[in-house]
């Protein structure tokens, strides 16, 4: 009876694997509803797959406040939708701001625009007649009364309504001395009437006035909450803000290069993940197999989780992922040849099932939780493609974990409940051999020490040569790269490189 139960009990199990499995690959192939959510193809593209550009600013000044460096991101991400809905822009450090902006390719355009000062202005309605065609019409357009340059102070505030005794979220404006007289003779020539705060000629708000404002300060009710009161604030001291932005560096990502990364990714992927099977299965047998079906769960709930958590894919975030497949391999490995080691010394296949996985599961659940100590300082210290990295490993070391410690136990217990008990199924069982490191200690210490002093010597070499002591990538020396993608395969040759030195006057080649 017990044996009924516990065959019902796999047997369900598998069933319930299955059908999440087909599930899951239904949804990452086809998606769900009219939207076609969760399909794979509607993973989000970062900037180095989807193409595009990127930009970062360095803020003019040492004494830039955070309200400031908070309103220029704020102006920056508005500015930016309009070329992309996927745009990020983000602060890094005290000073910098990033500016992503995928799927676009006219960089100089976007370039000249960003570094632009906001224009933002307060309009009324005014009534003209037009002459066209012999006939007069009157059409009404819109009469700047004063600028942004005219306002002093923008801010969010709240108020406790006195009749409903609601919270009233508001933004107090107040305007200097010839903001003050033009906001006073719009505003009563204008009662009832909506008076327009346009940024960037794009209407960002449109007030009723209710009476005639004469001492410069004036508020803005109707906001939904209090951070759509701090929106509009911001917008309007943008105006105004004494802030100046010089470009550090600009890269144009083509949207080519993207594909062939994620051709060249994907290939590589399935190579890899053919290896790996082939490998596993020679060494482990049956586990092996388990291993690579284990494996493919992962990546099916790899390319889930991505959808699920609307995470930016780029290029560091694939290798966080490939991180994750050999985390999830390394994990299998470790559980199947402590099955090996109990079985080499003398246990039955049901004891060294047991005993490999519970003395398995403290190794990898440590590994794993000291990566997820980097993940979450790369994730909270980070910004843009590290962050993404880290947030890909996250979901990669999570996702593998549970294959391993969860999925490759129920199929390992489910192989053996349904007579795949013989220790050959298992592969060869292994014998637990000791060394002695620490008589031997001397020869490694040695050994660790002669490669540190050719490390050590090889720094002046290089200062002497390239001018420093390390070899700095662009990213942290500065300066500019070109890449250029050609139709058909190219050799970088001396006559190419003469080709390319005459585009440019400097050239830095790398191959």
């Amino acid at each position: 009876m017990k044996k009924r139960n516990s065959s019902g009990k796999y047997i369900a199990g598998l069933i319930l694997l299955i059908a999440l499995c087909v599930f899951g690959a239904f949804i990452t192939t086809k998606g769900i509803t009219k939207k076609k959510i969760g399909r794979a193809s509607n993973i989000e593209l970062g900037l180095d797959l989807a193409g595009g550009v990127s930009i970062t600013y360095e803020v003019d000044g040492k004494n830039v406040s955070d309200s400031d460096m908070k309103d220029t991101v704020y102006k920056l991400q508005k500015r930016v939708e309009g070329y992309s809905t996927e745009a990020e822009v983000y602060q890094e450090g005290k000073d910098r701001i990033n500016i992503e902006i995928p799927g676009v390719t006219d960089a100089n355009k976007i370039l000249d625009e960003l570094g632009k000062p906001g224009t933002l202005s307060f309009a009324v309605q005014k009534q003209v007649k037009v002459k066209k065609n012999g006939k007069t019409t009157t059409q009404t357009t819109l009469d700047t009364v004063l600028t942004g340059q005219n306002v002093k102070k923008a801010k969010a505030v709240t108020n406790q309504n006195q009749t409903t005794g609601k919270k009233e979220y508001l933004v107090a404006l107040e305007f200097d001395a010839k903001g003050t007289k033009a906001f006073a003779k719009a505003t009563k020539a204008n009662i009832g009437k909506p008076i327009y705060i346009i940024y960037d000629n794009q209407v960002i708000s449109a007030p009723n006035v209710q009476e005639a404002i004469t001492k410069g300060e004036c508020t803005i009710d109707g906001m939904e909450s209090y951070e759509a009161a701090e929106n509009l604030a911001s917008s309007i001291r943008i105006g105004s803000l004494p802030v100046k932005l010089n470009e550090l560096r600009s890269n144009v990502v083509s949207a080519k290069l993207g594909v062939n990364a994620i051709q060249t990714t994907v290939k590589a992927g399935v190579i890899g993940f053919v290896l790996v099977c082939l490998i596993m299965i020679a060494f482990y047998a049956v586990p092996g197999v388990i291993a690579c079906v284990a494996l493919a769960i992962y990546m099916l709930m790899m390319l889930l989780a991505l959808n699920g958590f609307n995470a930016t894919l780029t290029l560091p975030g694939l290798a966080g992922i490939i991180l994750g497949i050999g985390m999830a391999v390394d994990a299998n490995v470790i559980i199947y040849a402590r099955i090996q080691e109990e079985i080499g010394a003398g246990k039955s296949t049901g004891a060294a099932i047991k005993s490999g996985f519970g003395k398995a599961a403290s190794a990898i659940i440590d590994g794993n939780v000291t990566t997820l100590i980097a993940v979450l300082v790369l994730w909270f210290k980070g910004s843009g493609t590290v962050k993404g990295f880290a947030q890909t490993l996250g979901m990669s070391v999570l996702i593998s974990m549970f294959t391993a410690l969860v999925i490759s136990r129920f199929l390992v217990y489910a192989a053996y409940h349904f007579g795949l008990r013989d220790k050959k199924w298992y592969g060869k069982p292994r014998t637990i051999k000791t060394r002695d490191f620490v008589r031997t200690g001397k020869k490694y210490v040695a050994v660790a020490g002669v490669i540190i002093l050719i490390g050590l010597a090889a720094l002046p070499m290089n200062r002497s040569k390239i001018g420093s002591i390390l070899n700095y990538d662009l990213e942290f020396s500065g300066g500019t790269a070109s890449t250029i993608t050609f139709k058909d395969d190219q050799k970088v040759n001396d006559s190419l490189e003469k080709q390319v030195v005459k585009a440019y006057e400097k050239v830095s080649k790398s191959t």
